[in-house]
């Protein structure tokens, strides 16, 4: 009879030694002949190693709403090392995640499917949906859409690892540039200008809790929404903030990818970080600082009763229709709009710009990287056809085998 001590401590060796919108890039550029990982084996020093990426996860058995704020998923505060970002659903995912022991436990039990991502912030994208369907009732296509998204264009694709953060050794070796495996935290690609709690790239810090952008967020949801963050707060305080971009940040930019994420970005706190047993769609301001700035659920919260997805995102754009654009020349006040950006008339150009945006990181792809690269470009268009339109046609840059 092994010992179960040394069946844990032999898992534990064997997983971490093998698993563990327009990008900005300068002219002079000098791009790789070729880009390959040559070693597809685990790597020394813990580091993780080339893996086959599984498919993304379909949709839970049991959908309806439940407490996710339970025994099995405690709060704990950030240690040295963890990573964290621009998005406060996946913060307070990984702040109420998974351990190092109950990882392992996870792993015997096959049991990952009702935990969320690990405590340090990195994990894999199934992980990641699962994680998002499990903690907030996140509809299985859009959950595919934003968390392959961000995978291809800031994970590390040979690794099958992406921080929810900044770039992190956690993730495996570096990527062949110009990739870079960045994280989140990357301007431009998942993240962007305009946040609703987050300031612009441009002053320094893209990804912290900004407490003079929360009081305006307080300020709105008191003037437009009786205290409360709802539909109405929403369209407001996010035509303020396209406005203090535009006058405040000489390199704004709000187009392709960014022009979707941030109206999503508005709609998501109605649709996920409301009480499940709440009907009427308002975010009270406690429940609010406790997902944006403390990562952290509320007490006793239960995720929504139906999975959700874009919900109120038209409504959002209709209380003040904006063109995709940016301030040009590199002045204030200075915004043009750009008629090639994808927007809402134009969502499949909005799949071209991501391809686009893929090739650009990844121009030369061999052996393992391009092989994985199929695979996760397989996967998020497996979304495409219900978050951006069924007449959004599979495009295969790499070829398909």
């Amino acid at each position: 009879m092994i010992p179960q001590f040394f069946v844990l401590l032999t898992t534990l060796f064997f997983t971490f030694g093998t698993l563990s919108p327009s990008l900005a890039l300068s002219n002079n550029v000098d791009l790789p002949e070729h880009q390959e990982f040559y070693d597809a084996g685990p790597r020394t020093g813990g580091a993780p190693g080339a893996v086959n990426p599984p498919p993304p996860p379909g949709p839970p058995k049991f959908t309806g709403a439940k407490l996710v704020n339970d025994r099995a998923h405690p709060w704990r505060p950030l240690r040295a090392g963890d990573e964290r970002g621009p998005c406060p659903g996946m913060n307070t995912l990984a702040s109420h995640g998974v351990s190092i022991a109950r990882y392992l436990n996870m792993i015997i039990e096959s049991s990952w499917t009702y935990q969320y991502i690990s405590r340090d912030g990195v994990a894999t994208p199934a992980q990641m949906v699962n994680s998002v369907q499990e903690g907030f009732n996140m509809e299985n296509n859009l959950a595919i859409f934003v968390t392959y998204l961000a995978h291809l264009m800031n994970g590390n694709l040979v690794t099958d690892l992406l921080s929810i953060g900044g770039k992190t050794r956690k993730t495996g070796p570096d990527p062949p540039p110009p990739a870079h495996a960045g994280g989140f935290n990357v301007h431009g690609t998942f993240e962007g200008d305009a946040g609703m709690t987050r300031a612009d790239a441009f002053f320094g810090d893209n990804h912290s809790f900004n407490q003079t952008l929360f009081d305006k967020f307080v300020d709105f949801s008191n003037r437009y929404g009786d205290g409360y963050y709802n539909l109405t707060v929403a369209g407001e305080l996010r035509f303020q903030r396209l406005q203090d971009s535009i006058a405040t940040n000489p390199q704004f930019s709000f187009k392709n990818v960014r022009f979707f994420t941030a109206y999503g970005e508005s709609a998501f706190p109605i649709n996920f970080f409301v009480d499940g047993r709440r009907t009427d769609k308002r975010l009270d301001m406690a429940s609010a600082l406790s997902f944006f700035r403390d990562m952290r659920y509320p007490p006793d919260f239960f995720r929504p009763p139906t999975p959700m997805s874009n919900q109120g995102i038209a409504e959002i754009f209709a209380m003040h229709p904006f063109l995709p654009g940016g301030n040009a020349d590199g002045k204030v006040n200075n915004f043009v709009v750009d008629p090639t950006s994808a927007d809402f008339t134009k969502r499949c150009l909005l799949y071209k710009d991501i391809l686009n945006t893929v090739k650009t990181l990844y121009p030369n792809p061999t052996g393992v990287l391009r092989r994985n690269l199929i695979k996760n470009l397989r996967y998020f268009y497996t979304s495409v056809p219900a978050i951006l339109g069924s007449d959004c046609g599979e495009q295969f840059p790499y070829g398909q085998k």
